[in-house]
């Protein structure tokens, strides 16, 4: 079954890589000839898993692609305020894939495994994880955050899915999670107390970390450990644009 994608491409381009585009926002930013966020679009569009994708974001990326299967809307604010106007455009879906449009390595491959993973369970949110072998295996010189726990070491993934009637009840909680999900300790200590002692301790396992999350949201949540590390490397600075730019324009050469 087809599943419809919204995409979050609204980020105004005010922070690290205004030093490689004056793009007004981060998805605008030419990269090897296209938009960043058309890479995510596309990925999404050549998976076989998608029937539509829904983008907030500039509409200039509408160029880019037919209005039949991609459908945009402009920013609304913050990315949670983008996640609401996402999800309220596939109003009546049951399942949503949301993804951020900074993601430009991702692959169909990624996409359609990832929601493999998450039929194998129940759930009405589930978020993706990358370890860090994975990532470092394929692209050893990228730079990302990582969480240490007690079955390894990962870096959280920018690909989820999501109950949409569920997730819009619970997007005034997530507003803290989203804010801090790169900040692992200070997330720990908005989640609960008990949370970060095990976290200091070394001793918080993937399950715990999925319970207090789910339990802090309302929701039924699931921690999806995924093996395709284009889920985890978003590009947010001039290191990552640098390595997306060497990898993407030498398969546009070939191809």
């Amino acid at each position: 079954m087809m599943i419809p994608a919204v995409v979050l491409a609204g980020a105004p381009n005010s922070g690290p890589l205004h030093e490689i585009s004056p793009a007004s926002f981060e998805a605008l930013i030419d990269l090897c000839g296209r938009p960043l966020a058309a890479y995510v679009i596309q990925a999404l569009l050549d998976s076989a898993v998608i029937s539509k994708v829904v983008v907030v974001g500039p509409g200039e990326l509408q160029k880019e692609f037919p209005a039949a299967r991609v459908t945009i809307i402009p920013p609304q604010g913050n990315m949670i305020e983008n996640l609401a106007a996402g999800l309220e455009a596939v109003s009546g879906a049951a399942r949503v894939l949301v993804a951020t449009g900074d993601i430009p390595l991702l692959t169909p491959v990624a996409v359609e495994g990832f929601l493999r993973l998450c039929a194998r369970h129940d759930a009405d949110v589930y978020y993706s994880v990358v370890p860090r072998d994975a990532v470092e295996r394929a692209y050893p010189e990228v730079k990302r955050t990582y969480v240490r726990l007690k079955e390894g070491v990962f870096t959280g993934g920018n690909v989820g899915l999501v109950d949409p009637t569920v997730m819009k009840r619970a997007l005034g909680r997530a507003r803290d999670f989203v804010r801090l999900r790169k900040k692992p300790l200070r997330l720990a200590l908005v989640v609960g107390p008990g949370l970060l002692l095990w976290y200091v301790l070394g001793r918080l396992s993937l399950v715990q970390a999925e319970r207090k999350v789910a339990r802090f949201l309302g929701v039924r949540g699931r921690v999806v450990v995924t093996p395709w590390p284009e889920i985890g490397i978003d590009v947010d600075k001039p290191s990552d644009f640098v390595l997306a730019q060497k990898i993407l324009c030498k398969a546009a050469k070939s191809g």
